[in-house]
């Protein structure tokens, strides 16, 4: 399958063709166009082994769309598949891959408020495309769908119920980026994505950071519009709202003549008068005070969002630097990690000014003995754009068989030293009943948990013992204790909340609070039959067509004598509307995602 990729931006065009087989995806051709001053503008393509670079006759992004099927045509590029497009902003109606019809188009469209800059350039490209290559599906890949996972309590904004209601709230964008990084970056580490805490950070023209904790967005510095978090090359990034009542009347100035500063000539623009990082820090070199106090704001408005990430998740374990500016600039990377090591990171000097991204490598910089990993790699939004494009050409895939759903109730897994704490020296559990997975029950006794603001009564001890003691709860139990444990697959307890077990003996205050992240029990013929692997992610829909939910990155378990059951917590179960027990299905789509792909 031939994909052709449009990434188009607010100041530059990124032109990709993929062959899709299978989780093989080779790049074939790739060009960017940018700097489009005077009519004309600067280019770059590799096709083919060789590059080209240049100026070209393009006064915009719409010609140098419009010159596309010529430069195909040079270089004897045949038919394609479809069309993946970038789309900044899906707001809350689209959080996953779609292709585009007149009415998805029209609802893009407004959108625009919510993404001004972007928006309209992205569905330029999508009319172009279509009247260029009419017949072809269009597909829009969102920036905005990454970041779903984002718990309320970090897209809530603390403002009348009112203006949430009508759709005010945090979203974040560079999704398909932040998304790449995390999984090249857990390849390069050589430990599974689910065991990392990771801070992306995109910068370039735009910038953003996102907090990725165990394969998941949990946080991102844009909000609502791509304006919101760090300084960019003409956005403000954050401000105090005050500042609109403020001009109104020191200025006279109306809203939207305030908006479109903070869009058009605020950011390094604002502060400098370039847009460029390359010529603020050219002029910073040579002495100017405006370059030199724009990279020092850069700079200390990024480290702040990291050190606020890393405490986000509870820790850090890498730190990927990505985007125009996180990518080629050695200096700003040091400015931003220089004062970080007391989160246990250290840059590496050598090893930050020789960074060598040639053939999708993502070289590690840090210090040797640094805790934290530093990381640079070349995005590749266009590799996942061309992935999600092939996914929703799929198309509803044959139905799959049922997969039996559970109700997972609190309960508490105990060591044997929680026994002898809780019960007395070499007491033995009660087997009471046998559960549904092999070899394992649920005792007679039970236990109470106690929090700084409550306790649970007889809560389920299932067995056999454990390595370690582990206590699964759901959220809004966490209300009840007043302690607010994180989402974990079974078994990573690190840096987990400590709780008080009280039990009919003695007390104990152990770590291994958690709240199950929802998972599918599978063994080895089922897993083969439903296409499943150990450790791979995928979504699965329970309930109805009309009111069925969707549950998104529920891990596989492969074992020698599971019984094939999906697992969810009882604030899941209401969600869906679920008693005791339910079926889902698996939803057809990206089950694992490659990151490698040859160089054109």
């Amino acid at each position: 399958m031939r994909i052709l990729v449009i990434n188009c931006g607010s100041s530059s065009l990124k032109v990709g063709i993929f062959e899709i087989d299978g989780p093989q995806a080779t790049e074939t051709f790739k060009a960017t166009y940018d700097r489009f001053e005077q009519g004309r503008c600067s280019y770059k393509i590799v096709y083919g082994g060789k590059s080209d670079a240049g100026d070209a006759p393009y006064a915009d992004i719409s010609t140098a769309l419009m010159a596309l099927p010529a430069i195909f045509a040079e270089h004897e590029i045949g038919a394609f598949n479809a069309v993946g497009h970038r789309i900044v902003h899906g707001g809350e109606r689209f959080r996953i891959s779609t292709i585009l019809d007149a009415k998805m188009i029209d609802t893009i469209e407004s959108l625009t408020p919510l993404a001004p800059l972007h928006n309209p350039a992205n569905l330029l490209a999508v009319r172009i495309a279509t009247e260029v290559w009419p017949g072809l599906p269009q597909v829009a890949v969102f920036d905005t769908a990454f970041h779903a996972t984002n718990p309320p309590r970090a897209t809530t904004y603390a403002v009348p119920k009112a203006w949430r209601e009508a759709g005010l709230r945090r979203f974040g964008f560079h999704g398909t980026s932040h998304k790449y990084v995390a999984f090249r970056a857990a390849e390069e580490i050589g430990e599974p994505l689910r065991d990392l805490r990771i801070v992306s950070v995109h910068l370039g023209n735009g910038a953003s950071v996102c907090a990725i904790n165990r394969g998941e967005s949990i946080d991102t510095s844009m909000g609502m519009t791509p304006i919101e978090g760090l300084v960019m090359g003409t956005r403000s990034g954050d401000v105090d709202p005050g500042l609109f009542g403020f001009l109104a009347r020191q200025f006279g100035l109306a809203i939207g003549q305030i908006e479109h500063a903070l869009y058009n000539e605020s950011g390094l623009k604002g502060l400098t008068g370039s847009s460029d990082m390359r010529t603020v820090e050219d002029r910073a070199a040579s002495g100017e005070a405006d370059s030199q106090l724009a990279i020092e704001i850069f700079a200390y408005r990024t480290r702040k969002y990291i050190g606020a990430y890393a405490a986000a998740m509870g820790g850090l374990d890498a730190v990927v630097f990505t985007g125009g500016i996180g990518e080629n600039s050695a200096s700003m990377r040091r400015r931003i990690c220089d004062g970080l090591e007391f989160m246990g990171l250290r840059l590496d000097h050598d090893r930050n000014q020789s960074v060598d991204l040639g053939g999708h490598a993502a070289p590690q910089i840090q210090a040797y003995g640094s805790r934290v990993r530093v990381i640079v790699t070349e995005t590749a939004e266009q590799l996942m754009i061309a992935r999600e494009t092939a996914v929703a050409l799929a198309g509803k895939a044959p139905a799959m068989d049922t997969i039996p759903v559970a109700v997972s109730a609190r309960h508490v897994h105990l060591s044997r030293g929680a026994v002898d704490a809780l019960f007395g020296a070499g007491y033995q559990l009660t087997q009471s009943a046998p559960l549904r997975q092999p070899g394992q029950w649920a005792a007679a006794e039970r236990l109470t948990l106690e929090g700084p603001k409550g306790q649970i009564d007889r809560v389920a001890i299932l067995g056999p013992e454990r390595k370690r003691t582990q206590i699964e709860i759901s959220r809004t139990d966490g209300f009840a204790l007043g302690i607010d444990p994180p989402v974990r697959d079974s078994g990573k307890l690190e840096g987990t909340p400590i709780v008080r077990l009280i039990g009919p003996v003695g007390n104990l205050d152990t770590d291994g609070l958690i709240i199950a992240a929802r998972h599918i029990h599978t063994n080895p013929h089922d897993a083969a039959r439903l296409g499943l692997t150990d450790g791979m992610i995928v979504d699965v829909h329970i309930g109805d067509e009309e009111r069925g939910l969707v549950f998104g990155k529920t891990m596989i378990r492969v074992g020698p004598d599971s019984l094939t059951e999906m697992h969810i917590d009882t604030d899941e179960a209401n969600a869906a509307d679920i008693r005791f027990q339910a079926e889902g299905s698996l939803v057809p789509g990206l089950r694992a995602v490659a990151v490698a792909t040859d160089e054109p």
